[in-house]
């Protein structure tokens, strides 16, 4: 039997990968003996610091079995979270689904009623916002609740002033300003410019840098893009990353798929005070988390099934 001598590699025609680039994601395959070039991945925008952060084994913060009432109104009903350092979880869900109420049992604002908050695994109790400052809680609220009247330097240290002889410092509050701003990577014209001549998206930065000043370990952020344009939007999940890569926790509410699935690592989902199921962003679609989020998946069909589920056990 004749061996025929294994063909020279031949380079595909220019035209194919301009017609059809989904075929070819990587580069050509180099000849037999040849040194293999470096396969080059696609990686969506914020998908490659996903994958360098190191996420703890322990959550920094874990809700069990929350429930919080008003009167007769019960607004969350047995609530679960785990949020990990260098985590993002989105927490989604319709309008009175018990997001902001969750937000604010974790803030101090309203301590629960029943269930178990737990801090890098041991059990503690918030029932007002000092008690979760003190811990490394910090929420930036949609108001931002910035004086626009202050500069940069004094909205950061708001109540947080350094002070020298029983003397506002002003040379090291401006200097921990600037490195700070400088570590996340926000360009701001002047540290001394009033923030009423921000932007949007500048005013956003600066109430969650004034967050960091305390060296918290979980940052909660209210709809940070609700009232922002495209490239506003862009600087503050730019920011949300960078948080994410300082080992930082992060809680995100948000409306926006879009934002929620460019930044996330998990979806938690809340409907009518219940948790509705915690996705991975990188394995679950769009529609699967809209129809958690809009009930479309609880319905007599998907009911028979699970008391068919459960009869069979």
């Amino acid at each position: 039997m004749t061996v025929r001598p294994r063909p020279a590699h031949t380079p595909l025609p220019a035209g194919c990968r301009t017609l059809f680039p989904q075929y070819f994601p990587y580069v050509d395959a180099a000849p037999r003996g040849a040194a293999s070039p470096p396969v080059r991945r696609h990686i969506p925008a914020g998908q490659a610091a996903k994958e360098m952060v190191h996420v703890s084994q322990t959550p920094v913060l874990a809700l069990r079995g929350v429930f919080k009432r008003f009167g007769a109104v019960q607004v969350l009903s047995g609530v679960d979270l785990e949020v990990h350092a260098g985590e993002v979880v989105a927490l989604v869900g319709d309008n009175g689904a018990g997001k902001s109420t969750l937000v604010k049992t974790i803030a101090g604002v309203h301590p629960i009623d029943e269930g178990v908050i737990e801090w890098e695994g041991a059990k503690v109790d918030i029932s007002r916002p000092h008690d979760a400052q003190n811990l490394g809680v910090a929420t930036v609220y949609q108001d931002l609740a910035l004086c626009d009247n202050l500069d940069v330097v004094a909205n950061l240290f708001l109540g947080r002033e350094i002070k020298k002889g029983g003397v506002l410092d002003e040379v090291a509050m401006e200097k921990r300003a600037q490195d700070l701003l400088s570590t996340l990577s926000i360009r701001i014209p002047s540290v001394r410019i009033p923030v009423a001549a921000l932007s949007g998206g500048q005013r956003q930065v600066v109430a969650i840098a004034r967050a960091l000043v305390g060296n918290p370990k979980i940052v909660i952020l209210d709809e940070p893009t609700a009232a922002l344009g495209v490239e506003q939007t862009a600087q503050v999940l730019d920011l949300v990353e960078r948080l994410r890569e300082q080992n930082l926790g992060v809680i995100l509410i948000s409306h926006n798929m879009a934002d929620v699935k460019a930044v996330a690592d998990k979806v938690a989902v809340l409907r009518l005070g219940h948790n509705n199921g915690i996705f991975p962003v990188a394995t679950t679609s769009h529609e699967e988390i809209i129809a958690a989020i809009t009930g479309a998946t609880d319905n007599a069909v998907t009911r028979r099934k699970s008391r068919s589920a459960e009869a069979s056990k």
